[in-house]
């Protein structure tokens, strides 16, 4: 099973699924999970769909004949017309596509409900908080930055945690729900990611500036695999959008935002400015990743998504 990886929503999707693929004929069915990364050109191939049967969870669709189950919402889900074609003549009905879905969370529950007449009450504590993340709906960016809600806690864990980690929550979150939050090992990566996260404001308020709505930073300077992106909202309640670049041995990353707060309406699709670099998301959040090496590029792309933003 491919699963978006480090990412709330694609490890909720796996827990969902598993608990969707058991339940409807494959109670003993052995499933190993493996953590997808967004990389310009890659699509899912022979390497990831090497199962007897394969899912592919929160990410881009692929033809190969080797896929039997696919769920999705983001607008980004086709690398061209072609694939999009050929997702629309699958008679399989075990692929699933809902650009209108806030989460792949939400999108896997309403499935098992509608299509199979699954509920899992035990777990609708763990979709309304992938649903409330992944689609941004947080009362207000101090919600989003101070960290006090567990999941939002576990939410910056998976973020930040290697693909192993990850992989290792997923049967716990299908056990546990929720309370792994509280799990010692989850504390204590959670900790010292806290203060790493304090760190990552002050970094962010020294290097930041807002010019037309847009708030723009570089944080290359750091080893830094990603931050919270709702820092730049938090610091200036008035920009319309975020870009934020960051670099690490394993990646170069521009992510890029809408401010869900702001009073000003969002005039840009930004998974679809992401996709002209390679990268992809939704219509309000996104990002763009290059190989580690790729730092200058990845401020070059920067500095244009942020030029783009603000001049249309």
């Amino acid at each position: 099973m491919g699963y978006h990886g480090r990412c709330f929503d694609g490890c909720t999707s796996a827990v969902l699924f598993t608990r969707l693929y058991r339940a409807i004929g494959q109670k003993n069915a052995q499933i190993e999970f493996r953590a997808l990364a967004h990389q310009k050109g890659h699509v899912p191939g022979t390497a990831e769909l090497d199962g007897d049967e394969n899912a592919i969870l929160d990410f881009k669709y692929t033809t190969s004949p080797a896929l039997t189950w696919w769920f999705d919402h983001h607008q980004s889900a086709f690398a061209n017309a072609e694939d999009r074609a050929h997702f629309d003549a699958d008679r399989s009905g075990r692929k699933f596509y809902d650009p209108a879905c806030t989460s792949c969370t939400k999108l896997i529950t309403a499935v098992a409900q509608e299509k199979f007449g699954i509920r899992w009450e035990d777990l609708a504590e763990l979709v309304r908080w992938a649903d409330i993340i992944d689609s941004a709906r947080f009362e207000s960016p101090g919600v989003a930055v101070e960290l006090l809600e567990p999941a939002l806690q576990l939410m910056t864990v998976i973020e930040v945690s290697d693909d192993a980690f990850c992989t290792s929550l997923i049967p716990r979150l299908d056990a546990g729900g929720l309370a792994v939050a509280s799990a010692p090992d989850v504390r204590a990566r959670f900790e010292p990611i806290q203060r790493e996260h304090l760190e990552a404001v002050k970094r962010v308020r020294q290097r930041a500036r807002c010019e037309g709505e847009v708030v723009h930073f570089d944080l290359t300077e750091w080893n830094m695999d990603g931050f919270n992106k709702f820092i730049g909202y938090y610091l200036f309640p008035d920009a319309a959008y975020s870009v934020g670049v960051t670099a690490s041995a394993r990646r170069a990353k521009v992510s890029v935002g809408s401010n869900p707060w702001s009073p000003h309406k969002r005039r840009h699709d930004i998974s679809r400015l992401c996709e002209k670099y390679g990268g992809g998301g939704h219509p309000a959040v996104g990002a763009v990743t290059l190989p580690g090496s790729d730092v200058a590029e990845a401020r070059r792309v920067g500095l244009e998504i942020a030029r783009t933003l603000r001049d249309a």
